[in-house]
């Protein structure tokens, strides 16, 4: 089936992003019991993908700042970094990405759908921004959701996480 502005989302990612190790912060903001969600196109096998907000960190950039600018391209909203609460490995070849996730709350602006600043405005991949419930979030089927929700019951257990979140399922060589 031919998509047009799904493929070239995908190559555009492809060529930005893919055959490389990148260091992304990500950012969980949760209010009233609902998760700070952006959608994205051209990663993963269909038009959808899920996942709390964030980027890469470029050069010379603390991590803190690095999401509090992606937190502002992308959603709209500033805010405050707080702690490290997990460290994920995204491996969806030719996509590898170490993703430091922190909790973080508001301090101002309003929800909107952003841009990547890094894609042309025609190839831009941010196509939705919202809050959504845990359970809004398990109803997708888990290759349109970020992985990190495969380790949660609950939105409780989101912000329990610790640690290094390996990605097994979709690691290369794991015969799976």
């Amino acid at each position: 089936m031919d998509r047009p502005g799904v493929d070239t989302s995908r190559q555009e990612v492809l060529k930005l992003y893919g055959n490389r190790l990148r260091l992304r912060v990500c950012g969980l903001y949760r209010e009233d019991d609902r998760l700070l969600m952006v959608r994205h196109r051209g990663i993963g096998p269909t038009d959808t993908f899920w996942c709390p907000p964030g980027g890469g960190a470029q050069f010379g950039e603390t991590a803190p700042d690095a999401l509090t600018r992606e937190f502002i391209e992308e959603t709209g909203l500033s805010i405050s970094v707080g702690e490290l609460l997990f460290v994920n490995e995204f491996m969806l070849p030719p996509l590898h990405a170490m993703e430091l996730f922190f909790d973080v709350r508001a301090t101002g602006g309003s929800i909107r759908q952003g841009i990547d600043p890094e894609m042309g405005l025609d190839e831009q991949i941010i196509s939705d921004v919202r809050m959504m419930s845990f359970d809004e979030i398990k109803r997708y089927p888990p290759e349109e959701v970020h992985d990190l929700f495969r380790y949660c019951q609950s939105m409780d257990d989101v912000f329990h996480l610790r640690g290094y979140l390996p990605n097994r399922d979709r690691m290369v060589g794991s015969g799976r």
